[in-house]
């Protein structure tokens, strides 16, 4: 039945597909039925129900560019296909701005969702009614994403979709912004991504028949807007838009441009709204997280401890980073260590790699080499007890052999990373990957199974089973009943759910028992008894104290020269004596690094201790076997 409904709207809409495009749809409609995220999405969360959910951030004055009269005619006709009475309703407002059904359609990473939720809030806070439902909407939003065919492919289908409905679209995002000459954009509106503040207009003059390009690049938009989120608990903030990269395959550089970060100022004003709101998660979104405000004179060393000075001190809402590249956490490795040691923020972070070899890397102009990624991993692996690294990979770049294929399977063998976004190459219109000599697509597809084996054949949860811990609790798992939390680690624990504990837990920690895992998440009970759940639970000031011996255990010269660092004297105002540890950074703390040193000389004092008390017992126990008796 599936293939004989693609086959007729072959037949409808003239689409000529060779056999190879035919895999892909399948894979397409499937990737968009099921909807798959990006995965800065990965672990969980975030999912929502979307009923609407909740108006954030208070309208004191006008939305900008909207229309100031209070009727519009002429509004494109809508097939009805609901009852009655909907009908009538639908038919009574349609010339009616602000009253009509809108439908939000959002493929792609936080960074997009984020993007929606802006132009949800727009919408709702004008009058629109937003809906899940696509066969009862006036019109549909769509905002997309140009990573891979299968997601663009995803968007034509809905697309085709809308025109069979007779249902006028908004099409936004990355595909418009820099493909905006496709001919499935050629009878839609498109906005782009500096224009969701715009969004309201564009409804609007769409309904009355209009096709609308707003496509011009301008300042970011504001992150005062009104918001509707797809998860109530869950707030997505965008740090900046674009990116310094220049990688062979990636159109969103087309569509996002260069690097644009907002002023710290304007992110934590919007992490106080949203804790305020009652959020109880706090995303970090960006095309590279880890190059932060390197084009306004900031970094994200700087912004990660002004929010952390904002985090409510009782834990009750986490902080979670969002993905970065390489090249630009290098430099600010210890300020990133310590920011994911804090308690309210998750020991989670994205870091892809794409490949396992630097030849494939300078291939795709990723900017590093496998060595500095694996310098990344050591340093962080170390330096933060139980985190959990994320990464990407691309399966069959043009051009990669089977040697330097091997060299990507030998990385996740030595790392196994808990999550693994696997990837066959797509080659993008318009990017240097394009015309590259491509690897047979046999080749790809296999080179893909064997690395989801390969993902599949560890279990990283398994070391969890038996553990008491805390976990927060934010949303609703798959199978519509049980509860989704995440450790500190951000590992998803799956609870018993029902009314009452939905009642009772939703966007709430929890101390649990984890009784089971599989390879991607746990099972566990919710431990009602206060003194239960503290006993086997590590404090957070115990931690704390453990992971600064960690990273200060040994001789720091030894440190310095592992992770790049240098030494630098003293200030002059500080009587402690010797060297300091510093960062090959200027923006380095020194009062952390001073705390390290302290404690590394109370760890060795310590060690000092325990070893002439340990002597001095071994020395007593002897004395009494051997010269006790002889008395």
């Amino acid at each position: 039945m599936e293939r004989e409904r693609r086959e007729s709207l072959r037949e409808k809409y003239a689409v000529n597909m060779n056999e190879e495009e035919e895999e892909e749809e399948e894979e397409e409609e499937e990737e968009e039925e099921e909807f798959i995220e990006d995965l800065e999405d990965l672990g969980g969360g975030g999912g929502g129900k979307g009923k609407g959910g909740n108006v954030v951030g208070k309208i004191t004055r006008e939305l900008p560019n909207q229309p100031k009269n209070g009727f519009v005619f002429g509004g494109h006709h809508h097939r009805n296909n609901t009852s009655n009475n909907e009908d009538n309703d639908k038919e009574n407002h349609h010339s009616v701005p602000g009253t009509q059904r809108i439908h939000v359609k959002t493929f792609g990473c936080a960074h997009n969702h984020s993007d929606s939720e802006f132009m949800s809030g727009q919408l709702q806070a004008y009058g629109y009614k937003l809906t899940d439902d696509p066969s009862e909407a006036n019109l549909w939003v769509v905002n997309t994403c140009t990573v891979k065919n299968p997601s663009q492919a995803a968007m034509n289908t809905v697309l085709a979709r809308a025109k069979t409905n007779e249902v006028p679209v908004v099409v936004c995002g990355c595909v418009p912004q820099g493909d905006q000459k496709a001919k499935e954009l050629a009878e839609v509106s498109l906005l782009g991504v500096s224009q969701i503040d715009r969004i309201v207009e564009a409804v609007e003059r769409t309904l009355r028949g209009e096709r609308v390009l707003m496509l011009e690049k301008k300042s970011l938009p504001k992150l005062d807007l009104p918001k509707v989120r797809r998860n109530e608990r869950v707030e997505i903030i965008p740090l900046s838009t674009g990116c310094l990269g220049q990688c062979t395959y990636c159109k969103t550089k087309h569509a996002r441009g260069e690097l644009g970060s907002y002023e710290i100022e304007a992110i934590i004003g919007r992490a106080k709204l949203a804790i305020e709101e009652g959020v109880t998660e706090i995303w970090l979104s960006s095309e590279d997280t880890g190059a932060y405000g390197l084009d306004i004179g900031s970094n994200v060393a700087e912004l990660f401890k002004a929010l952390v000075d904002v985090l409510p001190a009782d834990q009750s809402v986490m902080l979670r980073l969002g993905m970065t590249n390489p090249p630009y956490i290098l430099a600010h490795l210890p300020a990133i260590a310590e920011a994911m040691r804090h308690p309210s923020v998750f020991s989670w972070i994205h870091i892809p790699v794409q490949s396992g070899s630097s030849k494939v890397l300078d291939d795709m102009k990723r900017e590093y080499t496998r060595e500095e990624f694996e310098q990344v991993c050591d340093y962080l692996l170390e330096h933060v007890p139980d985190i959990t690294i994320a990464t990407d990979i691309i399966c069959g770049f043009p051009g990669e052999t089977e040697s330097e294929w091997r060299e990507t399977m030998s990385l996740i063998e030595k790392y196994k990373f808990p999550e693994v976004h696997i990837s066959q190459f797509y080659a993008r219109p318009n990017t240097p990957a394009f015309r590259m000599k491509r690897v047979n697509t046999l080749t790809v597809k296999n080179r893909s199974r064997e690395l989801t084996k390969l993902t599949e054949s560890y279990f990283p949860w398994t070391k969890l089973e038996g553990q008491k811990m805390k976990v927060w609790i934010t949303d609703i798992a798959a199978d519509g009943v049980s509860l989704v939390g995440h450790t500190k680690s951000y590992s998803q624990i799956l609870l018993p759910g029902g009314e009452e504990n939905v009642e009772k837990y939703m966007g709430t920690s929890a101390h649990v028992k984890v009784l089971s895992s599989s390879r991607w998440s746990c099972k566990a009970e919710i431990i009602e008894n206060e003194s239960e759940a503290a006993a086997g639970i590590q404090s957070s000031t115990s931690l704390h104290k453990k992971i600064a011996l960690v990273e200060s255990a040994g001789d720091t010269s030894n440190l310095n020269k592992k992770y790049g660092k240098k030494t630098r004297p003293k200030k002059n105002n500080n009587n402690n004596k010797g060297d300091i540890l510093a960062d090959v950074t200027e923006d380095y703390d020194d009062a952390y690094a001073l705390r390290v040193q302290r404690i590394d000389k109370v760890s060795r004092y310590a060690e000092i201790a325990f070893g002439t008390t340990l002597c001095v017992a071994s020395l007593g126990i002897l004395y009494s076997k051997l010269v006790a008796p002889r008395a």
